[in-house]
């Protein structure tokens, strides 16, 4: 078929057309950082460095670690931590066995994470201690065999360390936050990995068509399924971001302040920053005042991040002129809309540039991006990467394109876009079509410059802070909490969050609302989904619109709210 393409006319200068894949492992990467920059800081955690030939080492020795309890080519390991140089360490280290990884948010609870542990099948978990209660009360009925717990202090530079352990009421909230008690039994990541020699050069590595991450996402349904993307899938995308970035070997300061637990943050801030053998500094969560320092003392080049990001990061540096945010040559907004303004203030307290992107758990992730040059158009989800091609279709029958500029089905290929759904043939066939293209679920127009806008969204997924929240998973939750008898989850204007998710409920007959208020429901629901995903309005009414079938109508739902909210 052929494709026509008006976005190459707007690229920026010096963008390919295309780009070639290197037919190597994600773990090439790391390997070259080590050969030709070796003593280049590869991660600043805090404050608590590693230069690229000690993370090269900390890799080695974390792979036979893992090696030692079992681990081996194509198995799946879990892992389960915030951003930390654990994190790095732990995720290079399964795939240089060859083996799989299988991220999870460490704010799950045990209803969640038993899911994705039955589906993944992994026998080995490297999870933060706060995390690991939620995790061995999910194992059983699992093929989890091994929990390996991970003290995030162990990362901490030593003076930092020493600070938590003051008899202080700082000190000991600040120890609370990142610590938590686990069973002696378990196996201390720390330990193993110091007492481990590394593994041998000749170990057998993975090759690019090798599966290397299992990323669970609810795709267009809500349903969690594990995105099996290999490594060419995710080599190809940060090839891709370098074209996209221009960024040379060596240069350049990459903010992790996204998790790496969602495909955002591992591909833009880890898997990029090591194809480029950048300077990673990752947060375990994002706190302006932590940035901030981080910012003081080893500046920044490039952040990845979502609009209130952004934005509170500019306030900062407004309203204090000692907050110097200069060296930031470009901002990478996704997750959810990049308001114009916000950009606008990026660029006016940094100098640099802030520019929208767009992709999927499914396409490793990035499809579309702003052109880092003066054509950037905020609100437009941009211009496809280098070697990707994108349709505009019918939703009804995704065969056939619609006119140019009309409205349709955003359909995508690159070499980024993903193997399928782990163990989920049926639902892949629904996803991938004949030739190798995506429905995204997205209703787009494209331009005649080649910028594809969006235009609504089939899903009903509420997009909060950046993270993707499916009505039906809290719906599900909500209707098991007494007092309920029905209920709809719909999101709305949220201000920064981008959406706010709200919950109309119908109460069982006799209940009292007073009984069943926002605080009950949100401390119902903060021991079951996360925390992104609790509810943070509630609305009680008589009953809930549903159509002649019986299905719940959200938009109705939805509208209902935005009304009763303005009148």
């Amino acid at each position: 078929m052929s494709i026509d393409r008006p976005w190459l006319a707007s690229y920026a200068p010096g963008v390919p057309h295309d780009v070639d894949v290197p037919d190597e492992p994600l773990t090439a990467s790391l390997d070259r950082a080590a050969a030709r920059h070796p003593a280049r800081v590869a991660v600043d955690f805090l404050g608590a460095t590693s230069t690229y030939a000690e993370l090269a080492d900390q890799v080695a020795r974390g792979a036979r670690a893992l090696h030692d309890l079992g681990v081996r080519h194509g198995d799946r390991v879990a892992i389960a931590l915030p951003n930390c140089t654990s994190h790095v360490v732990a995720f290079l280290a399964v795939l240089r066995l060859g083996a799989v990884v299988v991220e999870h948010n460490p704010t799950y609870g045990a209803a969640e994470l038993r899911h994705q542990l039955a589906d993944s099948g992994a026998g080995v978990a490297v999870v933060w201690e706060k995390t690991a209660a939620a995790v061995l009360e999910a194992a059983p009925g699992t093929a989890l065999r091994t929990v390996v717990a991970v003290d995030l202090t162990r990362d901490l530079p030593r003076r930092s360390r020493a600070l938590l352990r003051l008899p202080l009421p700082a000190a000991r909230r600040a120890r609370a936050a990142m610590r938590a008690t686990v069973p002696a039994s378990l196996p201390r990541w720390h330990r193993l990995v110091a007492a481990a020699t590394p593994v041998p050069e000749e170990h057998p590595r993975p090759v690019a068509d090798d599966l290397a991450l299992v990323q669970f996402t609810g795709g267009t349904t809500g349903t969690p399924k594990g995105a099996a993307l290999r490594h060419r899938n995710l080599v190809a995308n940060t090839v891709q971001g370098q074209a996209w970035t221009g960024a040379a070997e060596g240069t350049e300061t990459v903010y992790a302040a996204l998790p790496f637990f969602h495909a955002f943050g591992l591909t833009l801030c880890l898997l990029y920053g090591l194809r480029i053998a950048a300077t990673i500094v990752p947060f375990p969560r994002f706190d302006v005042d932590q940035v901030l320092a981080a910012q003081r003392r080893r500046p920044g080049t490039f952040l990845p991040a979502v609009p209130p990001m952004l934005d509170r990061l500019a306030a900062a540096a407004e309203a204090d002129p000692r907050h110097d945010l200069s060296s930031f040559r470009f901002a990478f907004s996704g997750g959810m809309a990049l308001p114009a303004e916000v950009a606008a203030r990026w660029e006016r307290v940094t100098g640099g540039l802030a520019v929208e992107g767009y992709g999927m758990t499914e396409t490793a992730p990035v499809v579309l991006g702003g052109p880092l040059s003066a054509d950037r158009r905020p609100g437009a989800l941009g211009l496809p990467f280098p070697g990707t091609d994108v349709r505009v279709v019918d939703p009804q029958d995704p065969m056939r394109d619609v006119p140019a500029g009309a409205t349709g089905e955003l359909l995508v290929r690159g070499p980024q876009v993903f193997a399928g759904y782990w163990q989920r043939p049926d639902e892949t066939a629904e996803q991938l079509l004949d030739g190798g293209w995506l429905r995204t679920g997205d209703l787009v127009r494209i331009d005649e410059r080649g910028y594809v806008v969006l235009v609504d969204r089939i899903k009903e997924v509420i997009v909060t802070g950046g993270f993707k929240v499916y009505p039906s998973q809290v719906e599900d939750q909500l209707r098991e909490m007494p007092g309920v008898r029905d209920v709809a989850v719909v999101g709305v204007p949220g201000g920064d969050l981008g959406e706010k998710v709200v919950a109309a409920v119908v109460l069982d007959d006799g209940v009292d609302s007073a009984h069943v208020d926002l605080a009950a429901v949100r401390a119902w629901c903060q021991q079951r989904i996360a925390g992104y995903a609790v509810p943070r309005a509630l609305v009680v009414v008589p009953e809930l619109p549903r159509s002649i079938l019986g299905k719940i109508l959200r938009r109705a739902v939805r509208d209902d709210v935005l009304a009763s909210a303005t009148a």
